[in-house]
């Protein structure tokens, strides 16, 4: 009777041992979720890293008027992302890393490694307001703030190429009025360094202030669909957004103001950005006006010999697009951009056509895209230049 009494003893503390360390290593583990990449949050709550990836992997036809018909390969992008917060909640960071040659750029004598694309610290003391304080993308045109992973064709518009504000260092203030089905608006600000990304040329006086008021009239899109592009998921009821921003870079040291070339004097730049959105059933529907103006545009080297110019004009994108019930996604761009008179003579006026067909295996994180591209571009002397390109690109990310 004593042994089968002190058997179930020895049963019961092994047990009771087991299930207690069990439960030790528990409270030491960090917890995991799988919404967004990767994330881990401490036991005690004290941080969080969530971790993402993703790269674009490109084979490109083209055919330039006067030249070779020719063929490109590349990894296009290469991005390692991490975000979450520290101590509480409200304290965020960000931080987005590219490795890709066509990411970190050609590397030049006094240029820096342009491997950093965002790392910035916000403050968000409520659901509505935030603070950022770093580098990150300033509250610009639409195509610009959303990601180059949620695009519908492989690229952004030569409109965007040459007038977007992009990424700089500074503060930042975000106040953002969200609602599904009412009228909703979010007011952006940024008083940032105007310099671009990675920077550290001798300090001026220059600033760059920036302005952003977007609307919603039927509300917000479904699943945070201003920041990408397609109707992806259908919209049920119409949404439609409008936005407009401004952005002057006062002393600005590159021809487009946060990127370009260096030019020889600084020039001040005002920037208008106007865009629309709309989405429902399948169609999705945007446009987008952008300029910029700069008093005395050409720069000149000390000895006269070499010149360097802001890129001053405006430009019209208009997309529209139809995604079926199968995830394919039939789109079309239509863009124009006309270089302002006093640059008139160096650059031409452009159109671009653009046809694209994507196949969505999950969302934009997995899709396999093509497109057909053609640009015509009219000189002030009155020649005319058409290129043409082909292209096929898979999005892999997580």
């Amino acid at each position: 009777m004593k042994k089968i009494i002190y058997l179930n003893l020895f049963v019961f503390f092994t047990i009771f041992s087991v299930f207690g360390q069990d439960n030790a290593t528990k409270q030491i583990l960090p917890y995991f979720t799988f919404k967004k990449g990767l994330g881990l949050t401490a036991p005690d709550s004290l941080y969080q890293v969530n971790i993402r990836f993703r790269m674009q992997s490109r084979m490109t036809g083209f055919k330039n008027e006067d030249e070779n018909f020719a063929y490109d390969g590349q990894i296009r992008r290469l991005r390692l992302r991490f975000d979450g917060f520290l101590l509480n909640p409200k304290f965020l960071y960000g931080i987005q890393l590219s490795f890709a040659p066509g990411d970190v750029g050609e590397t030049k004598v006094g240029e820096n490694l342009n491997v950093i694309r965002d790392a910035f610290v916000a403050y968000k003391p409520t659901k509505s307001l935030s603070f950022i304080f770093g580098q990150t993308k300033l509250p610009g045109n639409r195509q610009r703030v959303n990601s180059s992973g949620a695009l519908q064709l492989t690229d952004r518009t030569i409109n965007n190429a040459r007038f977007t504000i992009d990424r700089d260092f500074g503060f930042q203030v975000h106040y953002i009025k969200d609602r599904k089905e009412k009228f909703s608006y979010s007011l952006k600000g940024a008083f940032s360094g105007g310099e671009g990304r990675n920077s550290t040329q001798k300090a001026d006086d220059g600033v760059s202030l920036t302005g952003k008021l977007e609307l919603f009239p039927l509300g917000v899109f479904e699943k945070d669909g201003t920041y990408f592009e397609g109707d992806i998921v259908r919209e049920k009821k119409p949404k439609l957004m409008l936005s407009g921003a401004f952005n002057q870079n006062n002393h600005a040291r590159r021809t487009n103001g946060q990127l370009g070339d260096f030019l020889f004097e600084k020039r001040t730049m005002k920037s208008v950005l106007l865009d629309a959105m709309f989405k429902y059933n399948g169609w999705a529907a945007m446009s987008s006006y952008m300029s910029r103006t700069a008093n005395d545009p050409i720069t000149y080297s000390t000895d006269g010999t070499k010149s360097n110019y802001v890129f001053t004009g405006s430009g019209f994108d208009y997309q529209l697009s139809y995604m079926t019930k199968s995830k394919y996604e039939f789109i079309g761009r239509f863009s124009t951009q006309k270089a302002h008179r006093d640059i008139e003579q160096l650059t031409p006026n452009t159109k671009e056509y653009s046809l694209g067909l994507t196949k969505y295996i999950w969302d934009h994180n997995v899709k396999l895209q093509t497109e057909f591209n053609y640009d015509t571009l009219n000189f002030y002397n009155g020649d005319t230049k058409g290129n043409w390109y082909i292209r096929f690109q898979i999005e892999v990310g997580i």
